[in-house]
């Protein structure tokens, strides 16, 4: 089968478009899915990069989301059959440790990733267990293969963040940073669902029109704008009741100061750089609330799926570039162009 892989890590120049052996026929509880899209993420990036605990073996099939049309199902599969459309939830557990048996799957001590620990969705077919596949949703207009392979890991991280970990409610205040890439313009999405009201951040005054256009209630050049003054300032000096943070380093420093007292910081990602200071003290004398969050578990993916399927949350598609072009996907996500996701035509 065409995939396109990782010959070695070290950056995007080691991505290849090359054939390798196809995916294993399904076994117990497994299905064979021939993939028509994939989408990119920042962890591709860091995978390419060479992220330590992932790829090891080479080459190695990248991409964690995908979507396609189930080709066969193994012994004792009855959510799905042959023919069938399906969304690809990219987070792989055992479901028999103690967190999957609590129905908290993303927490599994055996957790893993297409694309990153396990070979990915950027190749014409891919096997997962049937946990993992999902029948997409009728829609009119119906889904593209685009959009459905731009939904699932964002959607379900940025729903995990907002609904699950930071319990944001309506009428609360979100300041979401870096408007424009999958998870952050999902957030803001969700946050407006729920009604919050939304601070959105780029560098990119573009990116903040077509922010403003989608519901987003203040936006800031963080290029041009001190953040934190700014956040000050449009809420009477009482700050946000939630961060969300996928950034970092970059940004940590000004996602505190812009907390109230007794807010929520929830961060998903570091982009620019994993490690960040925190004064201990200011966190007690604050009563701040900083949380973890990936991915997210079985029951909060099908609530996802259905929100699509009453036309929420539809994904918001940058570009689609053929499988022989992934290269040129990489880089545009690399440079930070994009509005949305970027997609991989894998097959049509």
């Amino acid at each position: 089968m065409r995939a396109c892989v990782l010959t070695a890590t070290g950056g995007i120049d080691k991505l290849t478009i090359t054939d390798v052996p196809d995916a294993p026929a399904p076994g117990a509880g497994e299905v064979r899915v021939a993939i028509r899209a994939a989408a990119l993420n920042h962890l591709d990036l860091f995978v390419a990069d060479g992220l330590p605990g992932t790829a090891d073996r080479f080459p190695f099939v990248v991409g964690a989301d995908g979507a396609g049309v189930v080709e066969t199902v193994g012994p004792g599969v009855t959510n799905v059959q042959p023919g069938d459309r399906v969304l690809i939830n990219p987070g792989i557990s055992d479901y028999t440790c103690e967190f999957c048996r609590a129905g908290e799957h993303s927490l599994c001590v055996s957790y893993r990733l297409l694309g990153e620990h396990l070979p990915g969705t950027m190749a014409e077919l891919v096997t997962v267990p049937a946990h993992n596949v999902m029948r997409g949703p009728n829609l009119s207009p119906a889904l593209t293969w685009a959009e459905a392979a731009s939904f699932s890991l964002v959607t379900l991280t940025a729903w995990r963040m907002l609904v699950t970990r930071a319990q944001l409610k309506p009428g609360e205040t979100a300041l979401i940073w870096g408007i424009g890439g999958g998870v952050s313009l999902t957030a803001m999405r969700i946050a407006k669902l729920l009604g919050a009201r939304v601070i959105v951040t780029s560098s990119d005054d573009v990116k903040l029109a077509a922010a403003k256009q989608l519901g987003a209630d203040v936006t800031l050049n963080h290029r041009t704008q001190q953040v934190a003054a700014e956040v000050r300032a449009v809420t009477n000096k009482r700050g946000v009741d939630v961060v969300v943070e996928n950034v970092g380093a970059a940004t940590w420093d000004d996602s505190l100061r812009c907390l109230r007292r007794g807010g929520r910081l929830v961060t998903c990602g570091a982009t620019s750089g994993p490690h960040a200071s925190l004064d201990l003290r200011r966190l007690f004398w604050h009563h701040w609330t900083i949380m973890g969050s990936t991915m997210g578990n079985a029951a909060e993916y099908a609530e996802v799926v259905r929100r699509l399927g009453q036309g929420e949350l539809r994904p918001v598609v940058d570009r689609t570039f053929p499988l022989e072009r992934t290269r040129e996907a990489y880089e545009r996500l690399a440079k930070g162009q994009q509005w949305g996701k970027v997609v991989v035509e894998v097959s049509s």
